[in-house]
C-alpha cells in the first residue's frame, strides 16, 4: 500500500479567508471518494493548531499500488480538483511512502 500525504497552505488576505478556501479545498478532494480506481481510503483535515507555521490542510489519501496513486495523478477528476486549486494556494507540500 503507498501512502500520498499533502499538505497545502491556502491563499487568502484573512484568516476567514483561508478558512473558506480551506472547506472548499477539503470538500472538492472529498469528492473524488469512490470514483479513483484503486484509491483505497481518503482522509483530509484543516488544520486547528493555529500556529503561524502550519498548513491549513492536509490529504492523506492510501492506494493499493504505486501504479494506482500514479493513475489517480492523471485521472480526470483529480485533475478538475487539482485545476481549481490553482491560485488557492502558497504552498505545497507532498510525501509518498510504503505503508503497512
Amino acid at each position: 500500500m503507498i501512502r500520498h500525504i499533502v499538505m497545502w497552505r491556502v491563499a487568502g488576505e484573512t484568516a476567514s479567508e483561508r478558512r473558506e478556501t480551506a472547506m472548499w479545498v477539503k470538500k472538492e478532494f472529498e469528492s473524488l471518494r469512490g470514483l479513483i480506481p484503486g484509491l483505497l481510503e481518503l482522509d483530509v483535515g484543516l488544520d486547528v493548531s493555529g500556529v503561524d507555521y502550519a498548513c491549513d490542510v492536509v490529504l492523506v489519501a492510501d492506494f493499493d499500488s504505486r501504479a494506482a496513486l500514479d493513475a489517480y495523478a492523471d485521472h480526470p477528476e483529480h485533475l478538475r480538483v487539482r485545476a481549481a486549486l490553482s491560485g488557492m494556494r502558497e504552498t505545497r507540500h507532498q510525501v509518498d511512502y510504503v505503508a503497512r
